[in-house]
């Protein structure tokens, strides 16, 4: 299947709702981007403040354009409040092959097993709906809540790209570990095991 980067993709359960960033979302976000700083702090863009939350989304949006990722805005049904963003991005069509990330959550949200109920849609879109191979995630080797979040859902470690990027608004470089779920994993093990926590 193509993927077409200008539907309406909605994707849902009792407990979340994400459907595609819009430039209107500055609003729902603007309170955690006031007050939560912290949530960027292994960004590579930051989002914090309103100014760099409009410039986030208008970059996310390019690239959705430029049909290189697909971002989305995470709705929390229980609390009936936007928690934060999410998106698939690198996305190489042709080798079956894309990265999940850009995720972050405001404080709230943390913690609730919101985020596996996300994970749990984006990935079932991936693998049987776009009919992925290889679904890949990265993060700064020392963003530990992130990797453990990452392993609790099914990815394999596969290694760490050493002195890989620099970090934000420093001239230190940070290692990048990279983790993935393969389809055939996805449906042997990882979509039961994840089914199984919600």
């Amino acid at each position: 299947m193509d993927f077409n980067f200008s539907e309406n993709i909605v994707l849902e359960d009792d407990l979340v709702l994400l459907r595609p960033l819009q430039k209107t979302d500055v609003e729902n976000l603007l309170e955690i981007s006031l007050n939560e700083p912290e949530t960027w702090e292994y960004s590579l863009i930051r989002a914090n403040g309103k100014e760099n939350l409009e410039n986030y989304i208008a970059i996310a949006l390019k690239a959705r354009d430029n049909k290189t990722e697909f971002p989305f805005i995470v709705f929390d049904k229980k609390s009936g409040k936007y928690a934060g963003s999410t998106r698939f991005y690198d996305i190489q069509l042709s080798f079956k092959t894309l990265q999940l990330g850009y995720t972050w959550y405001g404080s709230a949200f943390r913690g609730t097993g919101l985020n596996k109920h996300c994970k749990y849609l984006l990935l079932q879109f991936a693998f049987e709906t776009l009919g992925m191979e290889r679904v890949e995630f990265r993060a700064d080797n020392n963003n530990q809540r992130s990797i453990a979040a990452m392993k609790s859902i099914g990815c394999k470690v596969e290694g760490v790209l050493r002195n890989h990027m620099p970090t934000f608004g420093s001239e230190v470089r940070r290692d990048s570990i990279i983790l993935s779920i393969l389809r055939e994993e996805w449906f042997d093990e990882v979509k039961e095991n994840l089914r199984q926590k919600l």
